[in-house]
């Protein structure tokens, strides 16, 4: 899976790549050397018990060694000191006594890797030493403590499921709460050794699951849901980022990482993506919610489905920008270029969690398992990202990552020449160039007011003067004549005024 081509700037992985290195046709996990769970804990299982044989070897040939060398060592004593001695013990009792030791406690060692599940269920894991228990008092982190309200519901949901499976589900339900029990008692154990305790479990419950529903595959991968989902938010805070790993320091280092990478741009993954397009945007803010809120989630299925969502948004962003369906090849880049910009919190830990816990089948085979498997590329890629799989030169790549230069400013390059303002990796650097330009437009704008304010304001100043002027130039080219009217009476005799009706002549009706 470490394995990738460049294709013209771009990432590229063969599908190949993404499966089991053994052949056996399921996906493979970096976690586990390029081999899927099956072929992991077989590889496993052969190079512990090697590990066994060789031990049980050396013992034997020191044992051989150190009988021979009483024996040489008695027989030099006996030539020395030929008068007779009290009855010696026999020759090799002297080295039995130590090698017993030595072999019972390779016969525990043996026992407790190889036997895992017998021995959580056995009696004798459950009668611990007094003067240990009484040593460690501290209550257990799922069983002594008040369990939350989340813990609570998935107990109760737990139930009942369970009931409709009657006499089963009973049995299922002991079974679990045993597991957990002692689970939460072996503090002491690595985080692979909780991971194989977990994955015998569902190993040896699925079995006997698949006997009883007589082969229905569907509902044994309802029960393991359950199971698994009742398990794993019980014992979420015991084994999740457990102390004995260094999964928090993978954290912080994946964490400056990308941050150290923000400045990488969407042209330089080659990601085909137009977040200028409304559709496309909205996609890719709820890929980048989806990755960031998979740290919320206490079950490793559920934990997987955020990954499931939000690739689903990319490839939706992809075939928006495209119009046409998303390949392969363009998954990946885009999905590098999510991580990124979200920068998800605890990465390498709900990796390694899903990994550890998670039910093996989903992680083989199924959408859950391709995606997931890209997730895991995308974390590696990232941690190996250098100036030639962005396709710039080492001191470009070194300018970049040191901070004296950014691809948005830059004079040089060709990504500058292929687009003078390409969008920033990191959204709040691309909202803060975006206010940036807002603000020098407003600037612009306000400018060009003032000088349109201060132009009226001497208009009105000037505006009386140029109408008093106007009016005057009026009177002098055109004077005003007052012509004297004189009054005459209405009834005066006036021969000047014709057009006036002759008086009214009083006339006698008779009556």
């Amino acid at each position: 899976m470490s394995q990738r081509t460049e294709r013209r700037g771009g990432i590229h992985v063969d599908q190949s790549d993404l499966l089991c290195k053994k052949g056996c046709g399921y996906y493979g996990n970096a976690a586990w050397q390029g081999l899927c769970s099956k072929c992991w804990r077989e590889e496993y299982q052969r190079v512990r018990q090697k590990q066994i044989q060789d031990d049980w070897a050396l013992a034997e040939k020191l044992q051989r060694e150190e009988e021979a060398a009483y024996a040489s060592s008695h027989g030099a004593q006996t030539q020395s000191h030929p008068q007779p001695t009290a009855p010696q013990p026999h020759p090799g009792h002297a080295s039995l006594g130590p090698f017993s030791k030595f072999e019972e406690k390779k016969t525990n060692e043996k026992t407790r890797k190889v036997t895992t599940v017998k021995k959580f269920f056995s009696p004798s894991s459950r009668t611990a030493p007094k003067k240990e228990t009484q040593e460690g008092k501290t209550p257990s982190p799922s069983i002594s403590r008040h369990a939350s309200f989340d813990t609570d519901q998935v107990s109760k949901d737990f139930v009942d499921f369970l009931k409709n499976l009657q006499k089963p589900g009973r049995e299922i339900h002991k079974q679990c709460r045993a597991f957990i029990v002692n689970m939460s008692s072996k503090k002491d154990l690595s985080a692979d050794e909780l991971s194989e305790c977990v994955q015998d479990f569902y190993q040896n419950l699925a079995d006997r699951l698949m006997g009883h529903f007589k082969g229905s595959s569907e509902s044994v991968e309802q029960v393991m849901d359950q199971v698994e989902k009742y398990i794993m938010t019980r014992l979420y805070k015991s084994v999740f980022c457990p102390e004995t790993t260094d999964d928090e320091k993978k954290d912080l280092a994946t964490q400056n990482r990308i941050r150290a990478l923000h400045w990488v741009t969407i042209q330089m993954l080659c990601v085909s993506m137009d977040e200028e397009i409304p559709e496309v945007s909205e996609n890719v803010v709820k890929a980048i919610t989806d990755i960031i809120e998979m740290d919320s989630k206490r079950v490793p299925r559920d934990k997987l489905g955020c990954i499931t969502r939000c690739s689903k948004h990319i490839f939706s962003a992809i075939r928006i920008t495209k119009n046409e369906p998303a390949s392969a090849d363009d998954f990946l880049p885009a999905l590098i270029y999510i991580v990124l910009k979200a920068n998800p919190p605890r990465l390498q830990s709900n990796i390694q969690y899903i990994t550890r816990f998670c039910n093996p089948s989903r992680l083989m085979t199924g959408e859950d398992g391709y995606y997931f498997t890209n997730l895991c590329c995308a974390a590696a890629f990232i941690e190996k990202l250098d100036a030639q799989s962005l396709n710039l030169s080492p001191e470009e790549f070194e300018r970049y990552m040191s901070g004296q230069a950014s691809p948005r400013c830059s004079s040089e390059g060709d990504w500058s020449q292929a687009d003078p303002a390409p969008a920033a990796a990191n959204p709040v650097l691309a909202q803060l160039n975006h206010n940036l330009e807002v603000l020098s437009g407003l600037s612009s704008r306000q400018e060009t007011l003032m000088e349109a304010a201060q132009s009226l304001q001497a208009d009105l100043l000037s505006w009386p003067q140029s109408v008093q002027r106007e009016v005057h130039d009026i009177l002098e080219k055109y004077p005003l004549e007052v012509l004297s009217r004189t009054v005459s009476a209405i009834d005066a005799n006036n021969v000047d005024n014709d057009n006036l009706p002759p008086p009214l002549t009083p006339q006698v009706f008779a009556g």
